[in-house]
C-alpha cells in the first residue's frame, strides 16, 4: 500500500514538473482581475479633479531586468508588488476626489490577486523545489530574493508617501498614476510568462 502512494506522488510530482506555469486561474481569472483593476484606476481618474504635471515619483525600473529572469522570480516580484500596493491604497486617502467604494473594490481586487497569485506560486515552487532545486537555490529564492525586492519596494514606498506627507488630493492623483502604469508593467510582465509556457 505505501509502495502505490509513493508512485502515485512520484507520477503526480513528475506530471506537474513538467507543467508549464499555465493553469485556468492564470489564463482566465488573472486577466480578468488585471483589466479589472486597470479599469477602477480609470474610473478614479476620470472622477478626479486633481493635476499633477510637475511632480514626478518614478518607479525603480531596474528592479524589471535585474531579478526577472524566469517566470517563478516574476510571479514573487508581482506578488510583492500587489501587496505593496494594498498596503499603499489602505493609507488616509480621504482628501483625494475618489469615490470610497472604487477604492474599496480596487483594494479588494489587488488583494484578490496577491492571494490567489502567492498560493499558485506556493504550490508551484514547492513541487518545482522539491524536484529540482538544492536547499541552497531554495534559500536563495526564499531569502535573498524577497529581502531584495523588500528593500527596493520599501524604498520606493517612503518616496512615495514623502509625497503624501499632507494627504493631499494631488499627491494621491500622483500615486494613483504611478501604480496604474506599474500594474499596465506588471500585467505584460505576467502575460509574458503565459505566453512562454504555450
Amino acid at each position: 500500500m505505501l509502495h502505490r502512494i509513493f508512485f502515485l506522488c512520484l507520477f503526480v510530482a513528475l506530471y506537474t514538473s513538467g507543467s508549464s506555469l499555465r493553469c485556468r486561474w492564470m489564463d482566465h481569472k488573472f486577466r480578468q482581475c488585471s483589466e479589472n483593476s486597470l479599469n477602477l484606476l480609470e474610473t478614479m481618474a476620470n472622477n478626479s479633479t486633481n493635476t499633477t504635471e510637475d511632480a514626478e515619483v518614478t518607479f525603480p525600473k531596474d528592479l524589471y531586468s535585474q531579478f526577472l529572469f524566469n517566470a517563478e522570480d516574476k510571479l514573487v516580484f508581482t506578488v510583492q508588488v500587489l501587496e505593496e500596493v494594498s498596503v499603499l491604497f489602505e493609507e488616509d486617502h480621504s482628501s483625494a476626489s475618489w469615490e470610497k467604494s472604487t477604492v474599496e473594490h480596487f483594494l479588494s481586487v489587488a488583494i484578490y490577486l496577491s492571494i490567489y497569485l502567492s498560493i499558485y506560486l506556493s504550490i508551484y515552487l514547492s513541487i518545482y523545489l522539491s524536484i529540482y532545486l538544492s536547499i541552497y537555490l531554495s534559500i536563495y529564492l526564499s531569502i535573498y530574493l524577497s529581502i531584495y525586492l523588500s528593500i527596493y519596494l520599501s524604498i520606493y514606498l517612503m518616496m512615495i508617501l514623502f509625497y503624501l506627507q499632507d494627504h493631499s488630493a494631488a499627491a494621491w492623483e500622483l500615486i494613483r498614476k504611478e501604480i496604474q502604469t506599474h500594474l499596465l508593467r506588471i500585467d505584460q510582465l505576467i502575460s509574458s510568462v503565459l505566453t512562454a509556457n504555450n
